[in-house]
């Protein structure tokens, strides 16, 4: 899958020095100081989330804007995702871009795909959705199940009328066709419920894709996601092969060695 890269040029303004400077005032640092110590802003990339074949002349991204609070309590934004929030789509607005070959290649359409991702991890998923739909229309594809997470169900439930849509009536993400959606909504009820309880709820019907040749696809923070997704994998194997679970994370890295589970995760 490839990633766009949006290209930056630098702004002291928006820089990690200057920001220190705003947290200590009583810094005398000349501004021409400032310039040569601060680098360049670096280019932000993102994973394209479309299908090319579906939109030859276009390119569809996920993005969600970032904000922060510093140690000191100041509120922050990201960079690039506020200035994208703030284009007027009415407007034309020229952005410096270029393409780069991502980590998560796309599959064929005979290869069963287990798709594990939170929040804007969805975005290159949507692109493996909208080529097998096509692939289907004139020969049969493998089963694909896709676990989605987001906070709540009524504020960012990303793409919910393209899950729907490809999860029903025979669609590539239907149960008809052997996989399945699976969204997890961590603040919609007291406990919270995240993708690894999906992916552990569908167990029998995970290991059963393993067991065909699936691929683990996976996207999004990098934070404690990615961890937490492979030890749900490591208990499903464990659990419905019958062996340990030292002998299931072996079994989990051969898959990984054997380019058959992938990671893209962000900070």
């Amino acid at each position: 899958m490839q990633d766009i890269c949006l290209i930056f040029s630098f702004d002291v303004s928006s820089c990690p020095g200057k920001m220190v400077l705003e947290d200590f005032p009583s810094v005398q640092m000349p501004f021409e100081w400032l310039v040569q110590l601060v680098p360049p802003l670096k280019t932000r990339a993102f994973s394209i989330s479309s299908c090319h074949s579906a939109h030859q002349n276009q390119v569809h991204l996920t993005v969600s804007v970032v904000m922060w609070k510093t140690p000191y309590k100041r509120k922050r934004s990201g960079l690039c995702s506020s200035w994208l929030a703030s284009i007027d789509p009415q407007q034309n607005v020229l952005v410096a871009v270029w393409f780069k070959k991502g980590s998560l290649p796309p599959p064929p359409p005979s290869l069963p795909l287990i798709l594990i991702g939170p929040g804007t991890g969805c975005a290159p998923f949507r692109g493996f959705v909208e080529e097998r739909a096509l692939q289907n229309e004139s020969d049969p594809t493998a089963p694909m199940i896709f676990c989605f997470g987001c906070r709540n169900k009524d504020n960012d439930f990303l793409y919910q009328d393209f899950w729907m849509k490809h999860s029903q009536n025979g669609g590539v993400l239907s149960e008809d066709k052997g996989g399945g959606f699976y969204a997890a909504f961590s603040r919609d009820q007291p406990q919270k419920v995240y993708v690894q309880h999906k992916i552990k709820e569908q167990s029998t019907k995970i290991w059963s894709l393993l067991s065909q040749g699936a691929s683990v696809y996976i996207a999004g923070s990098s934070n404690k996601m990615p961890s937490d997704v492979l030890s749900a994998f490591e208990d499903i194997v464990s659990a419905e092969s019958g062996v340990s679970k030292e002998v299931a994370s072996r079994w989990i890295r051969a898959l990984e060695k054997a380019g058959k589970y992938y990671v893209e995760a962000w900070s």
